[in-house]
């Protein structure tokens, strides 16, 4: 088992979810089976991995998202981590990997963003402060 940091209103959902959950167990009461996990059917058994991923299906189709798989939020979140300026490290451990690298090369994309702030970066070791470099821009290199 390993523990993950959350953010708050993260954690504030699933203290509720716990609370919820501790009140289908009392009302189960002898019938609920204690798995030990977070997400359960009403009587405490495990959920089926393929109808959790078949329930995320539909509801990214209800909200007129493209199609995605489940698996794919892991890749999503190493972008969005790494776009919101958190370290290789902090994602790497964050998604359980043994390597950085791994982490770098299988679960990150270049957000544009993250691509122009990198430019900036680049560009304030190159020029002066007077500001002569124009504000960074995405160009495409192909014809």
């Amino acid at each position: 088992m390993r523990t993950i940091a959350l953010d708050t209103d993260t954690a504030r959902v699933l203290r509720a979810h716990r609370q919820q959950q501790r009140q289908e167990r009392l009302a189960m009461g002898e019938a609920w089976t204690h798995t030990e996990f977070v997400f359960t059917q009403p009587d405490g058994n495990r959920l089926h991995p393929q109808h959790v991923s078949d329930q995320f299906l539909w509801l990214a189709y209800l909200a007129g998202l493209p199609p995605i798989r489940l698996h794919d939020l892991r890749q999503g979140a190493a972008s969005l981590m790494l776009a919101a300026g958190v370290e290789m490290k902090v994602v790497q451990e964050t998604l359980g990997h043994t390597s950085s690298a791994f982490t770098a090369d299988t679960y990150t994309s270049v957000y544009p963003q993250v691509a122009t702030a990198a430019t900036e970066k680049t560009a304030a070791l190159l020029f002066s402060e007077e500001g002569q470099a124009e504000p960074a821009q995405l160009i495409s290199l192909r014809s």
